[in-house]
C-alpha cells in the first residue's frame, strides 16, 4: 500500500484522502500544508546536505520532551520508513510517522527570515498550548 500524496504549492488542496463532497467544505484539512517559502528553503537545505529528491526528503515527527510536553522534530532522511505517510510539494518529499500524524495532521509549515528570527514555523491547529520557542507545545 502507498501512502503518497501529491500536492502542487499554489492554489492547492488540502493532503487528504477521498472526503464527501459535503464534507469537503466543512472539514478542517486532515494532511500537511507547506508554504511555498519553506518548500524553497528545504530544496536549498536539501541541496547543500546532498540528499537526493528522488529519494530523500524531510521528516517531520513528534517527540516526547519539551516544556509543554512534545516536541518538534525536523530532520533530513535518505528514503521514507516502511510505514510512513509520505507527501510531495513540487518536488520536496515529506516523510511523517503515523503516531507523529495523529498530532501533525491539519498543520502547516512556514519559514519566517526576519532581522529577529529565521527558521521554520509549525503552524499546528492540534496545538492546544505552546512554549514561547515555539518548538514544544500540548495537545
Amino acid at each position: 500500500m502507498t501512502n503518497v500524496v501529491t500536492i502542487r504549492s499554489q492554489n492547492s488542496a488540502p493532503a487528504v484522502g477521498p472526503t464527501p463532497p459535503s464534507a469537503a467544505t466543512e472539514a478542517p484539512p486532515q494532511g500537511l500544508q507547506i508554504t511555498e517559502k519553506a518548500i524553497q528553503r528545504i530544496r536549498a537545505a536539501m541541496a547543500k546536505e546532498g540528499i537526493s529528491p528522488t529519494e530523500g526528503g524531510l521528516r517531520l515527527g513528534v517527540m516526547g520532551g519539551g516544556c509543554s510536553g512534545l516536541s518538534y522534530s525536523i530532520k533530513f532522511d535518505t528514503q521514507p520508513r516502511e510505514r510512513d505517510r509520505i507527501f510531495e510539494f513540487d518536488g520536496v518529499k515529506v516523510f511523517v510517522d503515523p503516531k507523529s500524524f495523529l498530532y501533525l495532521h491539519g498543520m502547516t509549515l512556514d519559514y519566517e527570515e526576519t532581522l529577529m528570527r529565521q527558521g521554520f514555523n509549525f503552524i499546528n491547529p492540534n496545538s492546544k498550548r505552546s512554549c514561547s520557542c515555539g518548538s514544544s507545545f500540548s495537545a
